[in-house]
């Protein structure tokens, strides 16, 4: 496992670089996600445009101004950000993360430099002012711009995003309520961003994109049928971020031998240890494994400096399958996706089989449950049927629908 980049790069090619440290693998992939996701809507909106489905619209904008105070105020402060914290981690990353130190113990203090962060703030802000120099007129004027449907994909994005990664955090801390009271008694911005739960941000970040949608009187359904396919294959990429992390978003505990069908396969699509995991798990946990310290001259894997655990026994590698599921979905909605005409047949798909794949996949994870009805059950499982059963009625309702 990689927790962060620094490890993969200097295990796979060799190259000792401390900033490395500052991106955690996990995150990587989840940025890596929104791009493609961002990438694959902005295709299909400009499709859908020319077959009709959207419209242009347009807004009025004032050009020629000067620069204005807020603009400027605002590339300060980023300018400041970034020379202060940013440059102060990058340039001093090898003597501050010595000895298995976590970037975020310095990402989230008051350390940094004043002198580099003043520099930052008056490079953005000077640059900032030539830029609009350069557009400045003699007399400012009103005009009219037509805005294609595809350049709301950015306003989409950053609305699935901040509801995304809102409501993942709210539906955490609602299945693991100790980590909410443990962060009030002692706050900190790592322990709030620690722990994300995909099921809450799908919810919270579709009930954005419905808000955008209506503001700036997007079809809802055609849009969301835009972002179907996008969403598996982000679904998809994040779970490899999973992986490679050691997340703890792994499986219950597999001892049993690799059977023969899979003989194909190495072992690590069956089983795996997930050495040198991002959590550090250490000591018996109540799923049935133990964290144990790794022993480079035992095991066939390498201890890295302020992780260097593994699981006994090995676990269900749950990210793998769920990716392959989340691929295998984004083929088959990519192909689909001009015969399922009719609006939201392809996001009722994706509803379908979102929640299909996820309940069964819930079988063989490690998860809180709880009892509803007589019923004991995970909150994803619950949440997967209700999904499921949303996209049959989707389906049923736009297929019936003239």
């Amino acid at each position: 496992m990689y927790p962060n980049l620094y490890f993969a790069f200097l295990d796979l090619l060799g190259w000792d670089v401390p900033a490395l440290k500052l991106i955690n693998s996990f995150g990587f992939f989840v940025a890596l996600a929104f791009v493609v996701a961002h990438g694959l809507l902005r295709t299909e909106l400009k499709r859908m445009t020319v077959l009709g489905h959207f419209t242009p619209s347009s807004r009025t904008e004032r050009i020629g101004e000067p620069p204005h105070p807020l603009d400027l105020g605002m590339q300060a402060l980023m300018g400041f950000l970034l020379g202060w914290k940013v440059l102060y981690l990058v340039v001093n990353a090898s003597d501050l993360f010595q000895g298995g130190g976590l970037p975020q113990a310095h990402l989230f203090s008051t350390e940094g430099n004043v002198v580099w962060g003043m520099l930052g703030a008056l490079s953005l802000t000077g640059w900032r002012c030539w830029e609009v120099q350069q557009a400045r007129l003699s007399k400012p004027k009103t005009i009219n711009v037509e805005v294609p449907p595809h350049e709301h994909v950015g306003g989409v994005t950053a609305a699935a995003a901040i509801g995304g990664i809102a409501g993942a955090k709210l539906f955490h801390l609602l299945e693991y309520p100790d980590e909410f009271v443990a962060f009030l008694q002692a706050p900190s911005l790592n322990a709030f961003l620690g722990g994300l739960t995909i099921y809450g941000g799908l919810i919270v970040g579709g009930l954005s994109v419905f808000l955008y949608a209506r503001k700036h009187n997007l079809n809802f359904l055609k849009l969301a049928d835009g972002t179907a396919p996008g969403l598996l294959l982000a679904y998809g990429i994040g779970r490899i971020g999973c992986q490679v992390s050691g997340d703890g978003d792994w499986g219950i505990p597999n001892p049993s031998p690799k059977p023969g069908w899979l003989s194909w396969a190495p072992d690590w699509v069956w089983s795996y240890a997930y050495p040198n995991n991002v959590n550090g798990v250490y000591g018996p946990r109540s799923a049935g494994y133990t964290g144990k310290l790794i022993d480079p001259n035992v095991h066939p894997f390498p201890a890295f400096e302020g992780y260097g655990t593994y699981l006994d026994p090995s676990v269900f590698p749950t990210p793998i399958y769920e990716t392959t599921a989340a691929a295998l979905g984004f083929a088959l909605l990519w192909a689909m996706r001009t015969r399922w005409a009719k609006p939201g047949q392809i996001f009722a798909a994706y509803l379908m089989f979102n929640g299909f794949e996820r309940f069964w996949i819930e079988k063989i994870r490690v998860n809180t449950t709880f009892e509803l009805v007589g019923i004991t059950m995970t909150q994803a499982e619950l949440i997967s049927v209700c999904t499921f059963l949303s996209g049959v009625a989707l389906w049923v309702w736009t297929t019936k629908r003239n």
